[in-house]
């Protein structure tokens, strides 16, 4: 994963649910339809809060991977 596959990196390592989802919610929000924004996580439960995030805001979970315990997930801004 290259720093030209997204648009903006979300660093929440250390907070706990529901922060994470939070502050990707809004960090979205701020981006141009079809952007990528690379999520930074510790919490176990961000990929399953964040998964459940896009499947009912119409945002797009692209990728995950967990990297010595920091899971990092690709969402993409859905399209207007």
């Amino acid at each position: 994963m290259s720093d030209s596959d997204f648009q903006q990196i979300l660093d929440v390592k250390g907070l706990k649910c529901p922060m994470p989802m939070l502050r990707t919610k809004k960090a979205l929000a701020k981006m141009q339809p079809g952007e990528k924004l690379l999520v930074q996580a510790t919490d176990p439960h961000a990929l399953r809060d964040l998964s459940q995030f896009a499947d009912q805001t119409g945002n797009k979970l692209l990728s995950s991977s967990d990297e010595n315990g920091i899971i990092n997930i690709v969402m993409q801004r859905k399209e207007e």
